[in-house]
């Protein structure tokens, strides 16, 4: 029984702007819904501040804003809360999907019409029934010294 999941991944889904998009369960710590966030002078723009995560300072992340996207008509939103070098981020999202236990034979490289807003955090990407998974590397998403050195 236990090789029948030897050759899968689990991924938490959600959606940003209709897109359909993972990260792997074990980098997820948390799901939560809408916080009280304190905007953070300064900060790039997909950065919306801090909350308080039961007693630890957690960066909270507008993923439409890194991916590049137009922001959000409404407030509400979820969050995943992900760790990254020891720090947790919140990772800003329209909503929270499911778990899905996905075949590793399944996964896909980046196909080259694949948004190039899209290519750059992901890992790859699944054929799911009439929709298309995007894996993002949490790691790059956060990856500020990246960015600069770019």
């Amino acid at each position: 029984m236990t090789d029948a999941f030897a050759d899968t991944e689990d991924f938490v889904t959600f959606t940003i702007a209709d897109q359909l998009f993972g990260i792997p369960v074990l980098k997820v710590q948390d799901v939560l819904s809408s916080h009280n966030i304190t905007r953070i002078p300064l900060a790039p723009p997909e950065i919306a501040g801090s909350l308080n995560l039961r007693g630890r300072i957690v960066t909270a992340m507008d993923v439409r804003l890194r991916l590049g996207l137009p922001p959000r008509d409404r407030k509400a939103s979820m969050s995943i809360v992900a760790e990254h070098e020891g720090e947790l981020y919140s990772l800003m999202v329209d909503s929270v999907g499911e778990v899905l236990a996905l075949k590793s034979s399944a996964w896909e490289r980046n196909p080259p019409t694949l948004d190039p807003k899209f290519r750059d955090y992901s890992l790859g990407i699944y054929r799911l029934d009439g929709q298309l998974l995007v894996v993002l590397d949490v790691n790059r998403l956060l990856d500020y010294d990246r960015v600069q050195a770019a």
